[in-house]
């Protein structure tokens, strides 16, 4: 931008002068030279043949921009058309006016102090009235606490305009504003020409200089409404996290022969969470249901779908059923829920007895075992579809968990980033993994840490550690086994219920758990000699919390409580287990055949 013949008294310089001379000078008669009346033709300029005078060039107009007016030679007019009286040009514009009816803030400064050559009437509202021919540091005193004046220096220096968005001014500063503003400032370089007498020598320019134009532009408006935006998002992501939490459980079941521990991290910073579970079944007779999945997409839907597909699988869990028939239920559930959406799933049950993890995945990605030694293995059994997608028979596999080993269940979001190999992500989960030693919930954290997973990550995560300790000590005393094999016949019974007294009572429990005890391992040996075939086994177990008594066949269907009519010779035993214990169930064996179990709450301390 070029100021020429500027001065400290606009209006009222000689350029507006002569564009008003220019406008008051009558206008020539037809077909004779139009001469501006405040320069005379340059000596080469002769008149066209035709008799209509040439275009006055820049050099023949007084205070012409060239630039701005875009001049160029007219095309000559015909004889019988009369010239219409030339509209006013940027010339004959004030620049003080302009710039004086511009709601924005503008400052002129010029030289390398940035001494001050004018302010806006919007400049003076809010700042107050400054004195000219002053320093930016001595008349702008704001520009230096908003942190513009070295800006100012890189634009001189550069002849480059720069821009600084949404600075904050107080309110109340130069005027009446009850509340604080914000501005967006850019900074112009432009050439301050030598002006004319101005009666006030520290005003007036004699030499041309380099200034700078600071241009306010007010966008407090636009800023109140992205923290109003910013704030409703924080209130929604709020309720969505505080959704998705509630959605999952609030405290994990604590199974007597495993340390479980479970995290889940809420991705990025808007209000769409993902669809991430997880949770812990107890099933009775000491076995425990591991689960995780997730629901692709994100967004209130996501989480309500993760919602009803967590119920139903604590539903399936209770009718104990192998993983892979409950991940097969589970895929046709999440058809009927939304056709649209897909989940994974990982179905996990830990039996002490066996000592191994027996699971069915619906596309999801592998368990990670940790031995003893420290050897971090994956399950690696094939895997079937993710859920929802149908037509797909699913199986289950088995990865040893014994005494002193850990595991770990995750969904995608602890692994996956966009400009990797998911397969990197798992093996760098593996590593970590060899080297989180600690609880469980120890664990959870320093895998956190070690994957590089944030407040700000990108996506939901969710991790559930699980560990079968290795018990020693007064610790391993708590917990025992004792199983007797039962051939038949009429001493089978009489065989057990001494084979449970004997064992009770070296378990030093108190006459009424040993009574009772040994009448439900009476009750239950008694019904699978009747509806059950061999082989036959009477199992006890004792934990920390609880005795299990369990009894297995070979037969497969399963028993049911039901009312014996007084006449009924048979039909009382599981009702009378199902009165005396603190919970029983029944469940089908993998190599065909049943188990009945029953257990009793010890007493604590």
């Amino acid at each position: 931008m070029i100021f020429t013949r500027w001065s400290a008294r606009l209006p009222g310089t000689q350029r507006r002068a002569a564009a008003r001379s220019d406008r008051a000078a009558p206008r020539p008669a037809p077909g004779t030279p139009a001469v501006p009346p405040t320069a005379a033709p340059a000596p080469s300029a002769a008149p066209a043949a035709d008799g209509v005078p040439p275009a006055p060039t820049a050099a023949a107009t007084t205070g012409s921009v060239p630039a701005a007016r875009a001049e160029r030679p007219d095309p000559a007019p015909s004889q019988d058309r009369v010239p219409a009286t030339l509209p006013p040009t940027v010339d004959a514009l004030s620049v003080h006016d302009i710039l004086g009816t511009i709601p924005a803030l503008v400052a002129v400064v010029y030289g390398p102090e940035h001494r001050l050559a004018y302010v806006n009437g919007a400049y003076a509202a809010v700042f107050g009235p400054r004195p000219a021919g002053h320093t930016a540091r001595e008349a702008l005193p704001e520009l230096d606490a908003l942190g513009l004046l070295p800006l100012m220096d890189q634009v001189l220096r550069s002849g480059k305009p720069r821009t600084v968005k949404s600075r904050k001014v107080p309110g109340g500063a130069g005027g009446d504003r009850t509340r604080d503003g914000y501005y967006t400032f850019t900074c112009t370089p432009i050439e301050v020409a030598a002006s004319g007498p101005a009666p006030d020598p520290e005003v007036a320019c004699v030499a041309p200089h380099k200034g700078v134009l600071v241009f306010g532009a007010e966008v407090t408006d636009q800023i109140e409404s992205a923290e109003r935006l910013r704030a409703s998002e924080a209130r929604q992501r709020e309720a969505a996290v505080t959704l998705q939490r509630s959605l999952l459980p609030q405290e994990l079941e604590q199974p007597d022969d495993l340390r479980v521990a479970a995290t889940y991290q809420p991705g990025g910073t808007d209000a769409a969470v993902g669809g991430d579970w997880y949770d812990v079944i107890t099933l009775g007779a000491g076995r425990t249901a591991l689960v995780i999945g997730d629901v692709m997409g994100r967004g209130v839907r996501a989480a309500a779908v993760m919602g009803q597909l967590r119920t139903a699988v604590r539903a399936y869990a209770r009718l104990d059923l192998p993983p892979h028939e409950v991940l097969q239920l589970l895929d046709g559930l999440a058809a009927e829920i939304d056709a649209s959406q897909i989940a994974t799933c990982v179905y996990a049950v830990h039996d002490p007895n066996e000592g191994r993890l027996v699971y069915a995945s619906a596309g999801h990605l592998p368990i990670l075992v940790r031995d003893q030694d420290g050897t971090v293995r994956r399950a690696a059994e094939p895997t079937g579809p993710p859920l929802g997608t149908g037509g797909w028979l699913h199986t289950s596999g088995s990865v040893p968990l014994g005494p002193g080993s850990s595991a770990v269940l995750y969904t995608d979001g602890l692994v996956e980033r966009r400009d990797k190999d998911i397969d990197h992500g798992v093996e760098a989960l593996e590593r970590a993994f060899a080297g989180a030693a600690g609880a469980p919930d120890i664990v959870c954290d320093r895998l956190l840490r070690s994957l590089g997973i944030t407040a700000t990550h990108d996506d939901d995560v969710a991790i559930l550690v699980l560990q079968h300790p290795a018990r020693t000590g007064h610790d391993a005393e708590l917990f025992h086994n004792a199983a007797l094999e039962l051939h038949g016949g009429t001493e089978a019974a009489p065989r057990a219920r001494a084979f449970a007294s004997g064992v009770l009572a070296s378990w030093r429990f108190s006459p009424e758990l040993h009574d009772l005890g040994v009448l439900a391992a009476s009750e239950l040996v008694a019904n699978s000699l009747q509806h059950g075939t061999p082989p036959m086994r009477l199992r006890l177990r004792r934990t920390d919390r609880r005795l299990i008594v369990e009894v297995t066949d070979g037969d497969d269907h399963l028993p049911r409580r039901r009312r014996a009519e007084p006449v009924d010779e048979a039909g009382r035993g599981i009702s009378i287990v199902a009165t005396i214990a603190s919970s029983w169930g029944s469940r089908r064996t993998p190599g065909g055949g049943k188990a009945v179990w029953c257990e009793f709450a010890l007493p604590r301390g």
